[in-house]
């Protein structure tokens, strides 16, 4: 794909970088889409130290803004309206929480990609025993399909309100949609950053008009800053936004987004990449734990302050009562940000389904085949009659329980200073992570005794 002016360009970057190996997983100027090569350029000149602020940093962004996706995905909707409506603000403690651990843990999946040029699974593989690898990718495929409902099913729920279109036409015209989006990728990674950000974009301004005619209880907001819960289906939501918070495929995804994107030659331009991607995760992630907080509060003030407690089990039901209770078109508002996160969540989760299979076990399949047969789950649930909603609710603590299962080796790996070089995470960096994977495995054990009656809540 070379041409003449693209190796103009190359000849900006800085002349002490060595050449690039051909046969290395990463692309040379020459060898990558325009678009491409104009943010390599510009990366490396930031890198130099001849761009600077904002300028500097414009190059380095969009990975965390791709893994943010999954953070406002459907299954987010679901758990977050069913929270509010049911117990008010009382969770809003564990929507901040997750959102805290996401930037954690996205910090550190940025930068194993950084630091070894491999994604999560590849590092996987490298290091445990084949058995260990085929079982690790097999829960990670089961995780997938648990993600494919929520972000497959919640997209079409979109235009279901929207347009009054049937479930399952709805989820067809999603998975064309969505095939259309993973389309962008042969055009390069900027066309399909830009995509995803107008889609967050659509979803941060509906959710802030909504705030907005909600007009909820700054003192009762407060009030749910501190930590606790009310019965077993609190423990259940809480453990299912963490689910929908901090998600297992993007943990793999992350590091696969940022192995190649801008390859540092040095230690030194290592540690400048991942000061570049850990503002692009700040940034990222805050708007997502914006918007989640933005979900919480708004069924908090509608539903639970008036009595409506049962109206966040059934997103239908939510756009609805929103429409009623708020006006000004908040069920329009609720539907176009519904399906703008399920667009978008849908392809990024195929995308991080083929980072699994390629990294585990060394194979892959085709993007658009791979998105044909994960659609199979989702297609099930709307064509029987499944509850939608209940179905993305679930979903969500089956996420929950993947989570240690890519958590636990990704802080194994970046303690390790053979593989993360002057990248290896400080010692409380890792107790932090330690912490975050023993509150959430804390949370699954304690969900599951009180569950069967093993102890009481």
């Amino acid at each position: 794909m070379g041409n003449g002016s693209l190796d103009d360009r190359s000849a900006l970057a800085p002349p002490a970088r060595p050449a690039h190996d051909r046969d290395a997983p990463e692309h040379p100027l020459d060898d990558v889409l325009p678009g491409e090569a104009r943010v390599l350029v510009a990366a490396q000149e930031s890198l130099a130290g001849r761009r600077h602020g904002v300028r500097g940093l414009w190059p380095f962004l969009g990975p965390a803004f791709i893994a943010a996706v999954a953070y406002v995905d459907p299954g987010n909707f679901a758990t977050n309206m069913a929270a509010g409506a049911r117990f008010g603000y009382l969770l809003l403690w564990v929507v901040i929480a997750a959102n805290l651990m996401a930037m954690l843990v996205q910090s550190m999946s940025a930068k194993l990609g950084i630091a070894t040029r491999r994604n999560l699974p590849e590092v996987c593989r490298q290091q445990f025993p084949r058995k260990l690898n085929i079982v690790l990718w097999v829960q990670a495929e089961v995780v997938a399909m648990a993600t494919d409902i929520a972000e497959f099913v919640g997209a079409a729920i979109g235009p279901n309100l929207l347009f009054g279109i049937p479930l399952f036409p709805a989820a067809l015209l999603t998975g064309v949609a969505a095939i259309g989006i993973l389309a962008l990728q042969a055009r390069g990674f900027r066309r399909l950053e830009a995509v995803i950000a107008v889609l967050i974009g659509v979803i941060v301004v509906a959710f802030a008009l909504q705030v907005f005619l909600a007009d909820p209880d700054p003192a009762s907001a407060v009030e749910g800053l501190v930590p606790g819960f009310s019965g077993t289906e609190s423990i259940l939501l809480a453990v299912g936004i963490i689910g929908a918070t901090v998600m297992p495929h993007v943990i793999y995804l992350h590091s696969a987004l940022t192995q190649h994107r801008v390859i540092g030659v040095t230690e030194e331009e290592k540690r400048r990449i991942f000061h570049f991607e850990l503002v692009d995760v700040i940034v990222a992630m805050a708007i997502a734990g914006v918007i989640n907080v933005s979900m919480l509060l708004i069924a908090a003030s509608t539903f639970y302050e008036q009595g409506l407690v049962d109206v966040g089990d059934d997103l239908g039901e939510v756009s609805a009562a929103l429409g009623e209770n708020l006006g000004a078109h908040a069920d329009v508002l609720f539907g176009v940000a519904l399906l703008a996160s399920g667009l978008s969540s849908s392809s990024i989760g195929t995308m991080a389904g083929q980072v699994v299979m390629q990294g585990f076990i060394g194979r892959q399949i085709q993007l658009f085949v791979r998105r044909l047969v994960t659609m199979a789950p989702a297609l099930l649930v709307a064509a029987i009659g499944i509850d939608p909603s209940r179905a993305l609710v679930l979903s969500q603590v089956v996420l929950s329980f993947g989570i240690p299962f890519a958590l636990i080796p990704l802080i194994l790996f970046c303690r390790d200073r053979t593989l993360m070089g002057t990248l290896v995470n400080r010692r409380v960096t890792t107790i932090a992570a330690a912490a975050v994977a023993s509150i959430i495995i804390t949370l699954n054990v304690f969900l599951l005794a009180a569950t069967f009656g093993i102890v009481d809540v």
